[in-house]
C-alpha cells in the first residue's frame, strides 16, 4: 500500500500538470493523486503533488505565495501573452530602442506591491463552469474580471537588447493567483511596445523549494514528505496529547485552547509525530477544520 505524503516534482517543459499527475499515479500504483497550483506546459519547475490522504493538504498549499524566474520579451504581443501563442503585434524597432532602462525599471516598480490584475484570457479560471482557455479555443470572446494580487518582489536580473526587442530576466515573489504572463503583458503595454512571456520557472511554493524536488525518473515512495512534516512546514505546529488527538478525531473541541494558536490555523501533531489534522480557532476553543485518517503520519 502506498504511504500518504507530499511529493515535490520538478516539472519539465512540454507537459501539463495533469500529465505529471498521471505519471505519478503509474509510478506509485494509486489513483488518489492530485496537484496544487497548475503550471502551463511551457513552464518548468515546482509542482506540489498530494498522494493518498495527503491530498487533503493541497487546499492549504494552493494559497501559499510563490517565486518564479521568468523571461519577458518587450516589443511583441501574442494571443496568449506567452511564447505559445501567435504573434499579434510587433512594435516598431525604433520605438523599442527608445525605451530606456529607467523607464523599464519604473514600469516594473509600478507593477510591484498590491496591484489590480486582469488574468490572461487563456488562463485556467472557470467562467460559468468552463475553463477560460477552453472558451477561447472554441472561438468565444472572454473577458475576465480584474483581481487584487500582491507582487512583493519584481526584480530585473539581466537586460538584453537587440533585433527590435528587449528581453528581461526577472525574479518574482507573488501571492497566489498572480499571473506572470499578465505582468509581462502589462509591462509591455505600459511601455507602449507590448510584451509577452518567453520562459517561466517556478522555484518555490510557500516553504517548499524546487531544490528539494525530484524529476520524473524518481517518483518513488522514498521521495514522499510525510503529511505531518509537510503540514508543519506550511503552518504552525501544535503538539497535542493522546486525549486531545482522540477528541479532535471524534469531532470534539479543545475548550479554552485558542490561545495556543499564533495564527488562524495550525497542524495538530500527536505524540507519535502523526498529523491528526488541521485545527482552527472557534471563539476560545480549537476545532478540527480537517481530519486525517488515524494511521496517517
Amino acid at each position: 500500500m502506498v504511504a500518504p505524503g507530499i511529493l515535490l516534482v520538478d516539472k519539465p517543459g512540454g507537459l501539463t500538470s495533469h500529465d505529471v499527475v498521471a505519471r505519478t499515479r503509474r509510478a506509485l500504483g494509486t489513483r488518489k493523486v492530485g496537484h496544487a497550483g497548475t503550471l502551463d506546459p511551457m513552464a518548468t519547475g515546482l509542482l506540489v503533488i498530494g498522494v493518498e490522504a495527503a491530498t487533503r493538504l493541497l487546499t492549504y498549499v494552493v494559497g501559499a505565495d510563490k517565486t518564479y524566474l521568468a523571461t519577458i520579451r518587450l516589443g511583441q504581443t501574442t494571443t496568449t501573452d506567452d511564447a505559445e501563442g501567435e504573434l499579434l503585434v510587433e512594435a516598431d524597432a525604433a520605438a523599442v530602442a527608445a525605451v530606456t532602462d529607467e523607464q523599464v525599471v519604473e514600469g516594473v516598480s509600478a507593477l510591484t506591491g498590491e496591484i489590480s490584475q486582469i488574468p490572461s484570457s487563456v488562463s485556467a479560471i472557470k467562467v460559468d463552469g468552463r475553463r477560460a482557455y477552453d472558451r477561447v479555443r472554441a472561438g468565444e470572446q472572454v473577458e475576465l474580471a480584474a483581481r487584487s494580487v500582491t507582487v512583493s518582489r519584481f526584480e530585473i536580473a539581466e537586460t538584453r537588447r537587440g533585433d527590435g526587442v528587449i528581453e528581461l530576466d526577472v525574479e518574482v515573489d507573488c501571492s497566489s493567483g498572480t499571473y506572470i504572463r499578465a505582468l509581462a503583458r502589462d509591462l509591455g503595454a505600459a511601455l507602449g511596445v507590448g510584451g509577452h512571456l518567453t520562459a517561466l520557472r517556478r522555484t518555490r511554493i510557500g516553504p517548499f523549494p524546487v531544490t528539494d524536488a525530484v524529476d520524473l525518473d524518481h517518483l518513488g515512495d522514498s521521495a514522499l514528505l510525510p503529511p505531518g512534516e509537510a503540514a508543519a512546514q506550511l503552518m504552525q505546529r501544535l503538539d497535542v496529547s493522546a486525549d486531545e488527538s482522540r477528541d479532535l478525531r471524534h469531532g470534539k473541541r479543545l475548550t479554552d485552547q485558542a490561545g495556543r494558536l499564533e495564527s488562524a490555523i495550525a497542524a495538530a501533531i500527536d505524540e507519535d509525530g502523526a498529523l491528526v489534522g488541521i485545527v482552527e480557532k472557534r471563539g476560545r476553543d480549537l476545532k478540527s477544520a480537517m481530519n486525517m485518517p488515524e494511521a496517517t503520519r
